[in-house]
């Protein structure tokens, strides 16, 4: 699937900082026409084979540029409920990334270079989205400490609660990330999304982008959903027993029933960079800017600094010297 602008032929994208469809050859908004692809691996626009993935349901001819959508990946079992469309693009992207990382001193030069930024891309990572309603039971003892002083004598009191509480919580859209490529502790760091802007799946916000279609299937992943469920569940529970100074539980009956899963696109953007033969992934949140990722550290600057600093240091011991003789 190719989205084809009818003015000019060129290839329409959807732009984030537009919210709309965008031709980048002629400049019109909302101007594309859809050109049905008849193989996943040829280019419907310039004819080219194409190189696809296992896992991949969007991504760009290397002979056109062209930004294709694989209806194969998109339709039937593979067709997304929702999807989250960027909101941040490209140059907001990198923007956030230098915000993040222009006061680290030793960051190697070439670190945010132009040429090392064009290997930035834009990915809708596929994630299930489950709904489940908890029932919390507890039971449990708690104290309270009371102490006064009364002339010379201190004074300690304890006194002895028992605690019963139940608890409700309806969660919606637990996410979890369907994809082997994208490490589970990174994608839970790109975390909060604004689920409320998740809007009814439409192929046309693929088009710019590169796509993953789910690895694993939402059994196979609802434990993480329900280990995140469980933890939230006994952060408010332990919120809720803080007037105590200490807790005793000898009841603790969590259950939870799933309401529901969805499965959504997200948006991320992935910066892949190479120094001394290792690779630093860095991602940003696509629709809040958030930024994950460590840079590493150049040696060469380390060096060179301690070396400015030791200079500095024996220019004003040499100052304080020839102070020291004048007086």
């Amino acid at each position: 699937m190719l989205f084809k602008c009818k003015n000019c032929g060129g290839n329409v994208i959807y732009e984030p900082g537009r919210g709309r469809m965008y031709c980048p050859h002629c400049e019109s908004e909302e101007s594309q026409d859809t050109l049905q692809a008849s193989s996943m691996t040829q280019c419907v626009n310039c004819g080219a084979p194409i190189e696809v993935k296992d896992y991949t349901s969007a991504g760009k001819c290397e002979h056109c540029g062209s930004y294709l959508v694989f209806n194969e990946r998109v339709e039937g079992i593979y067709e997304p409920h929702m999807i989250l469309p960027f909101r941040v693009n490209k140059d907001a992207a990198v923007e956030a990334m230098n915000r993040e990382f222009r006061k680290r001193l030793f960051t190697p030069s070439d670190f945010m270079s132009a040429k090392s930024l064009e290997k930035m891309e834009g990915i809708y990572v596929p994630f299930w989205l489950y709904d489940y309603q908890a029932e919390y039971d507890f039971a449990g003892e708690g104290t309270k400490v009371r102490s006064w002083r009364s002339g010379n004598t201190e004074y300690v009191e304890t006194s002895y609660y028992e605690v019963l509480r139940k608890m409700d919580v309806d969660f919606d859209k637990i996410p979890v990330d369907a994809s082997y490529a994208m490490e589970d502790g990174i994608m839970d760091l790109m975390e909060p999304y604004s689920y409320q802007e998740l809007i009814g799946f439409d192929p046309k916000y693929m088009s710019g982008f590169y796509g993953e279609v789910y690895n694993q299937g939402a059994p196979d992943l609802e434990g993480r959903a329900q280990v995140k469920a469980r933890n939230a569940s006994e952060e408010m529970m332990q919120a809720s027993l803080r007037e105590y100074g200490t807790i005793k539980p000898y009841r603790k009956d969590l259950n939870l029933a799933r309401n529901g899963v969805n499965y959504a696109l997200m948006p991320v953007w992935q910066y892949e960079y190479q120094y001394k033969g290792q690779t630093y992934q860095y991602h940003v949140n696509g629709q809040t800017g958030k930024v994950i990722g460590v840079t590493p550290i150049s040696k060469e600057k380390v060096l060179l600094y301690g070396a400015s600093v030791f200079a500095v240091v024996t220019a004003i011991c040499a100052l304080a010297v020839q102070v020291l003789e004048i007086l």
